[in-house]
């Protein structure tokens, strides 16, 4: 398991930064139990190793403006590995696809997609999605509401793992 190289003062930092990533490396280090300054040298650690690849905002889409949400199955006609990397630079360069998923099964990618309106979707999905090239089928899931939204992964998971190896 990759987590045996990161020790507990490490996982808590984890933890503590994807719960808020914009405390102060002062307030981390009081949270995770050293001081600061090996505190700021095992973040830059992380992240250097990949453990942290970035730092954000969480956004109100709605207050944004951006009433609708969609998510886009999509079947290809070739599941050849050019064909797959040519639709997955496609998606990175429309903007309305938030999140694009290769998967297994019926479906061959699954796109998060928002936009101002149902209108705007509806040219983004006629004018750009449908006509490019590969793309055999789309089917759409506009979402009502959203009941879980958590980013990451659940380190009180992690841990119980962690023990149970120890």
């Amino acid at each position: 398991m990759v987590t045996t190289r990161l020790d507990e003062i490490d996982r808590k930092i984890l933890a503590e930064l994807q719960a808020d990533g914009r405390m102060t490396n002062v307030e981390l280090a009081k949270r995770v139990g050293i001081s600061a300054p090996p505190c700021l040298r095992r973040v830059r650690t992380l992240e250097e190793s990949g453990y942290i690849t970035g730092y954000h905002a969480e956004v109100n889409s709605r207050e944004l403006g951006f009433e609708v949400q969609v998510f886009a199955m999509v079947g290809l006609d070739s599941q050849a590995e050019t064909e797959l990397r040519a639709f997955e630079d496609r998606c990175r360069e429309w903007p309305l696809v938030r999140e694009c998923h290769m998967l297994n099964g019926e479906v061959d990618f699954i796109l998060k997609c928002v936009a101002p309106d149902l209108s705007s979707f509806q040219q983004f999905l006629t004018g750009e999605l449908l006509t490019t090239p590969n793309v055999a089928s789309v089917k759409t899931s506009l979402v009502i509401r959203g009941a879980k939204d958590e980013p990451g992964v659940p380190f009180d998971v992690l841990e119980e793992r962690m023990n149970r190896t120890a």
